[in-house]
Formats: structure tokens, C-alpha cells, sequence
């Protein structure tokens, strides 16, 4: 299959070919219940503007000494609860330049990413409104360097056995994703 140019099919991940939209065509907007709409959405809470669109963020699962590396957020989304290393990618990255730098920024700890494992949406709503909506690309890591230690968006940093993921309040998903790779690679 040669590059994609707009108008044409692409494969993706894991899915069937999927059109893409014409160059120039608005993009659709997600309304409640997943249907799709062209108008705007709802209004948005007073204190915050309502996303134009999706963002791409990415994490690594990274295992050093068979325990798997993990953050507990110390800002929005999800503030408090206990994830693998990730962040959004900025303008001008890649999927794995993005992933190398909010590794590095979270834990101070150098990786290399190595396989794609899941790809999924987090969408948060309020009512009728969509307050945040990431596209999240998850990378399995070798660790290459560093010792873990708290930065950025990171309260804290722990390096966890399988056994003990359930001492650690992380969302469903991420738990399971952890308990996934760990018993691929055992």
C-alpha cells in the first residue's frame, strides 16, 4: 500500500480499512452518545473551554528488575490515582520522541520504546459536554537508564510487583494493560 493522501483509505491499527476525511472538510465533532454531528457542541462550563478536538497522548510501560515503573498524577486529568508515564505529544514529535521526553520529564528514567500494545480513547464528559478527549497510544519500553525519582506532572513514582498492582488505585484499564504485558513477557 503506497502513503495516504487524503481521500483515500488507510489501514489502522488493528481495524479495517477506514476512510479518511477530504483535505479541507471540517471535522466532525463527538456529541453525546458517540453519534456524530457538524454543529457546535454544548456550551462550555464557565471556568474551562470545551475541546475543538482530540488529543494524542502516549505511555510506556516500562519494567525495571520485573517491576513495572508507574506515577501517581499530580495535576488533571485523573489527579491522585496511579498510572504508567505518559503525556501529550507537543507539535513537531513523534509518537516515540513524545514518549522518550514525558518518560524522562515524570521519572527521570531513559527508555526506548519497543512495540505498540494498546491504543484506546479517554473521553471525560459532564452532562452533554466533552471536558477532555485523548487518543492514548501505549507503548511497551526497554529501560535503558536512570533512577526513578518524582517530576513534572508526577507526585510520586513507585516500581510495583505484578502481585501488588491492587495496593495502587489505577484506573481498570491500566491495571489490566500492566497484568497484560507482565504475563506476555513471562
Amino acid at each position: 500500500m503506497g502513503p495516504a493522501r487524503a481521500g483515500h483509505d488507510v489501514l489502522a491499527l488493528g481495524s479495517a480499512r477506514l476512510p479518511l476525511r477530504p483535505a479541507g472538510a471540517p471535522p466532525p465533532r463527538a456529541a453525546p452518545g458517540g453519534r456524530r454531528q457538524r454543529g457546535p457542541l454544548s456550551a462550555p462550563p464557565p471556568s474551562r473551554p470545551l475541546p475543538d478536538r482530540p488529543y494524542v497522548g502516549v505511555g510506556g510501560v516500562v519494567f525495571i528488575d520485573g517491576r513495572v515503573l508507574l506515577i501517581r498524577r499530580g495535576k488533571e486529568p485523573l489527579r491522585g490515582r496511579w498510572l504508567i508515564p505518559g503525556g501529550t505529544v507537543e507539535l513537531g514529535e513523534t509518537l516515540q520522541e513524545a514518549l522518550v521526553r514525558e518518560v524522562q520529564e515524570e521519572t527521570s528514567v531513559t527508555v526506548r520504546p519497543r512495540e505498540v500494545v494498546l491504543v484506546f480513547d479517554r473521553i471525560h464528559r459532564e452532562g452533554e459536554s466533552v471536558v477532555y478527549h485523548y487518543v492514548i497510544v501505549d507503548y511497551l519500553c526497554d529501560y535503558v537508564a536512570g533512577e526513578p525519582r518524582a517530576g513534572s506532572d508526577a507526585e510520586a513514582v513507585a516500581l510495583v510487583a505484578a502481585g501488588d498492582l491492587d495496593r495502587y488505585d489505577l484506573p481498570p484499564q491500566a491495571r489490566d494493560l500492566v497484568l497484560d504485558v507482565f504475563h506476555r513477557r513471562v
